[in-house]
């Protein structure tokens, strides 16, 4: 897939910020796969994105899908402060974060 950057505007995924507590996190990603509309499915048991297994990850995967989906829309990447932007893409090994322009 190739990607056409617009005027400079360098491709940005959602991440959970490592320094956020477990528990925060939690809350966050069960808000973003519950009323936030984020497809989780890729981090289900026997999914690409299921591992690693942390609460991290999972939250970096439903934070990024929900970005992706509804930054046009008036979504953020905000998440309580749980939740930061990056310019590395954070796929990792078969999980693949979206990135729409």
């Amino acid at each position: 897939m190739c990607v056409h950057k617009l005027d400079g505007e360098s491709e940005q995924w959602c991440v959970a910020d490592l320094q956020t507590p477990d528990e925060e996190l939690q809350v966050a990603l069960d808000w973003a796969c519950g009323k936030g509309g984020a497809n989780c499915s890729k981090i289900q048991v026997n999914q690409p994105c299921y591992f690693p297994n942390t609460v991290k990850y999972h939250a970096s995967y439903a934070f990024n899908n929900y970005f992706q989906n509804f930054k046009h829309k008036g979504g953020s990447c905000y998440f309580k402060g749980a939740a930061m932007i990056t310019e590395l893409d954070p796929s990792h090994n078969s999980c693949l974060y979206e990135y729409f322009p």
